[in-house]
């Protein structure tokens, strides 16, 4: 079976030529799969511990060398400074190939959009959004990093879709200036690789904070409720994957009380200020009209209820770590109840659009934002579509590297986040994969 490497198993020669495929595949795989907005020439090389590395950034990152352009047909925000986050992945060596294609303004969880990335699992399958381009590119080898943005779900969800490993940090561990805005109390930045280890290597680098010390995390517990709530075979697959950390000696417990507060209070939130934030698009014709309808209905959020949301934040998330994480280490939910759907279940133009698909697309993942608490998305096995499922691990505040180091673990056990996607080896597309 065909697999991608881990960029820190290659070697400095090896990574050096990889570099340069990425470089070629992102100029054309890249703009076939429809997942790239800029491609940037090749600068002078740079030393340093991600030197060589390509990675590329969501079109919402102020890069230095182009316009962002938020998902929309027109270049946004000109003057806005280069974000600090595209800083610090300069400082440590890495190459920054181009920016990612998005969903407009960051507010579409399927992926579907004008320019929509194609899964390259299969191409009437949704990527996933918003960050949809850098989740593709990552899954289809035009990178071995990309930024991307997470404010309901919007790194995990492309993550499961496409079967990659992706890390949404708690609420405000990485710099956001340079960034375009969404709802600032829910917004944080996400970074995708194909594996933990790749995300292990980049971590300390752009966040400051210091490796894992090895089994930091050693007891689990399962979201009862979440497991429940799902589709049966997605239930089925991730247990498996779980099944894979109790072997390797992991003490897992099982507790039930779906946060449903803060979920209510994480739609609230999200769509109170996104309204707030783009008020000034709701009579924009160059504007999707299904976003500015969304747009719209936040604006009938009043203030007093958004303050409220926002009260009851600390509150719910000490009662989530006390019911959750009191006895145990790290909390196992999957990223999504359903199943990859189809294009046509999420379009509203399609006479097979379901609401209640669109819906449930971030039913596992936007109360996560709300509570600040970080995330790891990871690919936990395929379901009878031959399409990539994902499993969620939550920690407490602070414990990114040490979610990192678990989900190490599990892929040094497993082979699912290095497997190229069929329709790729299908269509001749895979090269050499180092």
């Amino acid at each position: 079976m065909s697999r991608f490497p881990d960029w820190c198993a290659l070697s400095d020669v090896e990574r050096s030529a990889a570099l340069a495929r990425c470089r070629m595949r992102l100029a054309d795989l890249g703009k076939k799969l429809n997942a790239v907005e800029q491609v940037y020439v090749a600068g002078a090389p740079r030393g340093g511990p991600l030197a060589s590395l390509p990675y590329v950034a969501k079109d919402m990152f102020a890069t230095g060398l182009s316009a962002p352009s938020w998902g929309c047909l027109a270049p946004q925000a000109p003057g806005l400074p280069r974000a600090s986050i595209i800083e610090r992945f300069d400082r440590a060596g890495a190459s920054l190939l181009g920016t990612a294609a998005m969903t407009e303004l960051a507010y579409e969880p399927s992926g579907l959009s004008r320019r929509r990335p194609q899964n390259p699992w299969a191409a009437d399958m949704i990527p996933g959004g918003s960050s949809s381009g850098s989740a593709v590119l990552v899954a289809s080898g035009c990178c071995f990093a990309a930024l991307g943005s997470d404010t309901g779900g919007s790194v995990r969800i492309p993550a499961h879709c496409c079967g990659i490993t992706a890390l949404k940090p708690g609420y405000g561990r990485l710099p956001l200036d340079g960034a375009m805005a969404l709802a600032p109390s829910l917004d944080t930045v996400g970074i995708f690789a194909r594996s933990a280890a790749d995300l292990a290597l980049i971590w300390p680098l752009v966040s400051g904070e210091a490796a894992a010390p090895a089994s930091r995390l050693q007891r689990g517990v399962l979201l009862q409720d979440a497991f429940e709530a799902c589709d049966a075979e997605i239930a089925e697959i991730v247990r498996g994957a779980i099944a894979v950390w109790i072997e390797g000696g992991m003490a897992i417990a099982t507790q039930s009380g779906f946060p449903e507060e803060a979920d209510q209070h994480a739609l609230t939130v999200l769509q109170a200020e996104a309204a707030r934030q783009h008020s000034q698009r709701l009579d924009d014709p160059a504007i999707d009209a299904t976003l500015r309808k969304r747009l719209r209905k936040g604006l009938a959020i009043s203030d007093q209820a958004l303050d409220a949301a926002l009260a009851a934040r600390e509150t719910l998330c000490r009662q989530f770590l006390s019911h959750y994480l009191d006895r145990a280490d790290v909390v196992f939910l999957p990223v999504m109840p359903i199943k990859t759907p189809r294009v046509d279940e999420v379009d509203p133009a399609s006479a097979r659009f379901n609401p209640r698909t669109l819906y449930a697309l971030s039913r596992f993942t936007r109360f996560i934002n709300y509570l600040g608490l970080p995330t790891l998305a990871v690919p936990a096995g395929f379901d009878r579509n031959g399409m990539p499922v994902g499993l969620q691990a939550v920690g407490r505040s602070g414990s990114e590297a040490a979610l990192l180091e678990i989900a190490i673990r599990l892929q040094e056990r497993t082979d699912w986040h290095g497997r190229v996607p069929a329709a790729l080896v299908r269509a001749g597309e895979t090269g050499s994969l180092k």
